[in-house]
């Protein structure tokens, strides 16, 4: 599997300060994520509450990164519009969720922003494939969704490289990401299975260290996967 040249960082603001946001955002940048990513939990379709619209709109205020928003909700279709005023780039959806998905991908072209969907460790792959040709991000989710904090799934390897094989034959620009228990050790073997874009929490955002430093360790652990072996004489 070849590396992409530079695979994207996206700092999940789940695994922030919410009293020191505008820090941990300004942080983020300072770091040089690519991205931001955006749990947003109803309670319903995973056991946990986080935010809204207007905490999104919030954060759109405050950076020009772009905003990669994940609806971990029951009914995606109603809150499409909503994410989308807010300030959200990318609106993905779980394929376990309720919804035609033919009406939210048209929706959601509507609102002139990407469209994505994710998978949870134990739906069957099957459920994508027929939508990648449609979508410009899957994740591939590598913990159960609803906390941040746990322990990638190993066993998720596999369908990363099986999404990347699709990807590939597709032709088509597809982003494959990767969510849940990301480090310097398990980016690397999530990038080694074909990832291009790694969603980051407490990687980031704990440690005991800065944003900063945690970002340049995942990059540099990235980088040093990347870098040719050197010959031997």
């Amino acid at each position: 599997m070849t590396l992409q040249p530079r695979p994207k960082l996206a700092p999940s603001l789940l695994s922030a300060d919410f009293g020191n946001l505008a820090h941990d955002i300004s942080a983020a940048e300072e770091g040089g994520a690519d991205s931001l990513h955006l749990d947003i939990m109803d309670g319903h379709f995973v056991p946990n509450i986080s935010f809204g619209p207007a905490v999104v709109k919030s954060v759109r205020a405050r950076t020009s990164l772009p905003l990669d928003v994940h609806l971990m909700v029951s009914d995606p279709g109603r809150y499409l519009t909503a994410f989308a005023k807010a300030g959200g780039d990318v609106l993905v959806w779980h394929v376990e969720s309720n919804g035609d998905f033919s009406s939210l991908l048209e929706e959601t072209r509507k609102l002139k922003v990407k469209a994505g969907v994710a998978i949870s460790p134990s739906t069957p792959f099957s459920r994508v494939v027929e939508l990648l040709p449609k979508v410009d991000e899957l994740i591939v989710m590598s913990v159960e969704p609803g906390f941040s904090g746990q322990k990638f799934i190993p066993g998720m390897l596999s369908r990363i490289s099986e999404a990347r094989e699709l990807i590939d034959r597709s032709g088509r620009n597809i982003t494959l990401s990767v969510d849940g228990g990301i480090n310097d050790e398990t980016v690397v073997m999530a990038a080694e299975a074909g990832a291009d874009f790694f969603v980051c929490g407490n990687s980031v955002y704990g440690n005991g260290k800065t944003p900063q430093e945690n970002l340049q360790a995942l990059r540099a652990a990235l980088q040093r996967r990347s870098a040719p072996s050197p010959k031997h004489t």
